[in-house]
Order: C-alpha cells, then sequence, then structure tokens
C-alpha cells in the first residue's frame, strides 16, 4: 500500500516539475521576444535607435518596480493562484501591446510592454520558491 503512495506521490512532483519546466521556457521565450521586437518597432513606429530601445527599458522597468509587490500579492493569492494571475497579466499586456501596435500608438505600446513584464515579475516571483516546495 504505501508503495502506491510513492508512486502516486512522485508522478505528482514530476507533473509539477514539468509544468514548471514548460513556464521557465514562457519566460525564455517572453524575455527573447524583446531583441526581434527592437527592430520591429524601429520599423513599424518610425523611431530612431533611441526611441527603439525604450522597448526593453519599459519591459525591463516592471521587474523594478513590481518584483517586491509581487511578494504581497502571492502572500494574499497564493503560490498557485499568483502564478495564474501572472499568466492572465501577461496574456492582458500582449493583446494591450498587439492593439495599441495595430493602431501605431507607441506609448500605448510601451505600456502593453509594460503590463507584460509585470505578469512576468509576478509568475517568475510565484514560480521561483514553488518549484523548492
Amino acid at each position: 500500500m504505501g508503495n502506491t503512495s510513492s508512486n502516486a506521490q512522485s508522478a505528482g512532483y514530476a507533473t509539477s516539475v514539468a509544468i514548471i519546466g514548460g513556464l521557465f521556457f514562457v519566460f525564455g521565450f517572453v524575455t527573447w521576444l524583446n531583441g526581434p521586437l527592437i527592430i520591429f518597432v524601429k520599423l513599424a513606429f518610425n523611431l530612431d535607435t533611441v526611441g527603439a530601445f525604450l522597448v526593453p527599458m519599459a519591459f525591463y522597468l516592471s521587474y523594478l518596480f513590481l518584483a517586491l509587490p509581487s511578494a504581497g500579492i502571492l502572500r494574499i493569492t497564493g503560490m498557485k493562484r499568483g502564478m495564474g494571475l501572472g499568466l492572465l497579466v501577461m496574456a492582458a499586456g500582449a493583446a494591450l501591446f498587439g492593439e495599441f501596435a495595430t493602431l501605431r500608438v507607441y506609448p500605448g505600446a510601451l505600456s502593453g510592454l509594460f503590463v507584460l513584464g509585470a505578469g512576468l515579475a509576478l509568475l517568475q516571483t510565484a514560480v521561483n520558491p514553488y518549484i523548492s516546495i
């Protein structure tokens, strides 16, 4: 009897680790997209180089301003719900960026990237300690 309980617990851990591994792939992919996005916004919004490099600045400023508040949010929501909330905020940021990029409104597109980074900061704050629990 104890063996089946141990196997079920091991399968649960394996599933959790696989999900967290997939989320780390999402982190890397979204962060990597900033590089090609610089060229895209430079062409789409007819910007100079300094204006185009506001893309990574807006993205990473969200980490600066929201990493510590994310810990407070996670205290309220819990780790699992915090991960879902982080994914939801990331999706909202991506939708904002897409909408404002379509409308050719650069400050709005930057705000979408800030929201995307905020969701990623929340998600990373939830995932990193969750894997060690």
